[in-house]
């Protein structure tokens, strides 16, 4: 598996855990502060998608997994 392919795995994850924990309607609801964690992840993903730069994808890199398409 890529690195691109895991950044978006990652960020999905992250985004739907942390919605499942900020919604109050939510069985796991814990708080909406999480709302702040899902607009985070979010600004991350538009700001690697104009720069072609993400922090997590160089993290795997350095950890050994293969990057490109």
């Amino acid at each position: 598996m890529t690195s691109w392919r895991l950044v978006r795995i990652i960020a999905g994850t992250f985004i739907l855990l942390s919605l499942a924990l900020g919604i109050p309607g939510s069985p796991i609801f814990a708080s909406q502060w999480w709302l702040a964690f899902t607009a985070f992840v979010g600004a991350n993903l538009l700001q690697s998608g104009f720069t072609q730069w993400c922090m997590l994808e160089n993290i795997l890199r350095k950890l050994g997994i293969q990057s490109g398409c």
